[in-house]
């Protein structure tokens, strides 16, 4: 497994740049590599399976067995899968490269979830709100 460190310096680079030269495949394999290290943190051997035709929701859902709060990222796994779809079912489309910097946004959104909750592991339990890992304080 890609270390977290170096994951959030691809991401970054993805998101911050003009245009994101990621690919939808690439971008998925992130999304799943971010999810492989909340489940190993959990002692568990990630999953090969497939769930909906895709092993980033399989291994969602096998990291949320015992965990209620980390539901709170499935719907960003989901839009995960909707851009991947999106980008290789219309590889053509004018906006391709707009979809490709969502994706890459929404995958970066993944990743400040998983590592946040590998270092606090109450984040999620209340959606709304936002607080700072380091003082545990409310952000508005």
């Amino acid at each position: 497994m890609t270390p977290l460190a170096d994951m959030q310096q691809k991401l970054e680079g993805f998101v911050t740049s003009a245009q994101c030269d990621a690919s939808a495949a690439e971008l998925l394999a992130l999304g799943e590599e971010v999810l492989e290290h909340w489940v190993t943190a959990k002692g568990q051997e990630p999953t090969t399976d497939k769930w909906e035709g895709f092993r980033l929701l399989a291994l969602h859902r096998q990291g949320s067995k015992g965990d209620a709060s980390f539901n709170a990222c499935r719907e960003t796994c989901r839009e995960l899968v909707y851009h991947y779809n999106l980008i290789t079912m219309e590889p053509e489309h004018p906006e391709v490269l707009q979809r490709q910097k969502m994706m890459a946004m929404v995958s970066n959104h993944l990743f400040l979830f998983v590592s946040g909750k590998l270092q606090a592991q109450e984040l999620g339990d209340f959606c709304c709100s936002s607080r700072d890992l380091n003082n545990d304080r409310m952000e508005i």
